[in-house]
């Protein structure tokens, strides 16, 4: 299926990049320093544009900027845009280019953030600035609200400001943001559009174990780094029961017509790269993420611990605990350290209808198929301000890319031609608004 040609504001593929380019330059990361100097980037562009931004901060230089568009009709209820410009961490010695040079080269953009997600803050800030430019003024009031510290839950950003400044968000029933809208490519040659409407819920938990510790020159038979050895391989070859919510569901049924494959694993599986992203979704999950025990080479521990990433399906949180406490909790402690909620809601109402017709005007044909992905984002601290989230970041893909290995993966990049077409269907999705 060839992508019609529509009509571009001269440069307007090159802003976009060139802006994204800028964002990545900014060391976002927790061992950087740049979320102040990112938001006051972003806040410029948006004063740019005529508007008034605002800098927040909940402590010094984790930063947040946030602006309102006034609509024509103060009667309908406001849409939030809402990105984040903090990023995970990066190890130089392990990418192809530096990971904060934005470097455009063979056709992508690589850098951390590419992905992950200031291209969706460049691709709103080039959208928007075209319309605006153009005399064009939204029906409803559109808040812009690019946030700090998502990537460790959110507590310093979109948590702070739900609960701090309740206000900003006034009017906002539904809002876009993180982490669907990309294309895949199906066997029939058309292309689906993945829009998330449900996020797993996260449970990050504690592993510990005990013992007596001592001398290395010792016989230890309760050396608990060894407990602990023996409770994570559990762990690991741990698979849940099946939890499938309806937009799982959806997805899963989807997959096997496309695919022929009966069993929803294998029909995910099937679908090719993406099936990484989506498998997950299927059922709780729990990833081992740290170890720590000892001090000395010669001194067996007192203590081992390690930490678990768990993620639970809407509705099975109970189920996350119970089933990992039944696993291991006869050899090692099992702790809760934090929580985020699981949210859903259904694929219906302006944003939804206004995400299609977006779609069809660049992609004519192509499916929208609204799904659960196992990723946490911001849009759980929205939704306690009874703010619906959709993940619509916008990306026409090439066919067979492994989008899902970008996500916090070695060489993020995007592709130009992707960013490109995401300004356009953004531009046709405010308009539909």
């Amino acid at each position: 299926m060839s992508t019609p040609d529509l009509p571009e504001e001269p440069g307007h593929a090159d802003r976009v990049v060139a802006l994204c380019s800028d964002l990545i330059r900014f060391d976002t990361s927790p061992s950087g320093d740049g979320e102040r100097a990112a938001a006051e980037f972003a806040a410029a562009e948006l004063s740019a544009m005529g508007l008034e931004p605002r800098v927040l901060e909940h402590l010094p230089r984790r930063s947040s900027v946030l602006a309102r568009i006034a609509g024509t009709d103060p009667a309908q209820p406001a849409l939030l845009v809402q990105a984040h410009l903090d990023v995970v961490a990066a190890d130089a010695a392990m990418w192809s280019v530096p990971p904060f040079s934005g470097a455009v080269q063979d056709g992508q953009l690589w850098g951390r953030g590419a992905v992950d997600m200031k291209n969706m803050v460049a691709m709103v800030l080039t959208a928007l600035r075209a319309r605006l430019a153009s005399g064009w003024r939204p029906a409803r009031d559109i808040v812009i609200a690019l946030l700090a510290d998502e990537e460790m839950g959110g507590r310093l950003g979109a948590g702070w400001l739900v609960d701090a400044h309740p206000g900003l968000f006034e009017g906002c029933s539904e809002a876009v943001g993180e982490a669907g809208g990309f294309s895949h490519q199906l066997g029939d040659g058309r292309r689906a559009y993945l829009v998330q409407v449900a996020e797993k819920g996260i449970t990050w938990l504690r592993l510990t174990a005990h013992g007596q510790g001592g001398h290395g020159s010792l016989i230890h038979p309760g050396n608990p780094i060894t407990r602990l050895a023996e409770a994570l391989l559990r762990v690991q070859h741990y698979t849940a029961p099946d939890h499938p919510i309806e937009s799982t569901q959806s997805l899963v049924t989807a997959a096997q017509a496309w695919t022929g494959e009966q069993a929803p694993d294998a029909a995910l599986d099937a679908i090719g790269p993406l099936g990484r992203l989506l498998g997950p979704t299927l059922r709780n999950t729990y990833s081992i993420t740290k170890i720590a025990a000892g001090v000395q080479h010669n001194v067996v521990p007192f203590r081992a611990e390690a930490s678990i990433d768990g993620r639970y399906v809407p509705g099975y949180e109970p189920e996350l605990l119970a089933e990992i406490r039944d696993l291991v909790g006869d050899i090692v402690d099992v702790e809760v350290v934090q929580q985020g909620i699981a949210v859903t809601t259904r694929f219906d109402g302006a944003v939804p209808d206004a995400i299609r017709a977006a779609i069809e005007k660049e992609d004519p044909g192509a499916a929208v198929v609204p799904t659960c992905l196992p990723i946490g984002t911001d849009g759980k601290h929205f939704s306690r301000l009874g703010i619906r989230n959709f993940g619509f970041v916008p990306l026409l893909l090439p066919p067979g890319y492994d989008f899902a290995a970008m996500f916090h993966g070695v060489d993020e990049r995007v592709p130009v031609s992707s960013l490109a077409a995401g300004v356009r269907i953004l531009e046709h999705f405010f308009d539909e608004c």
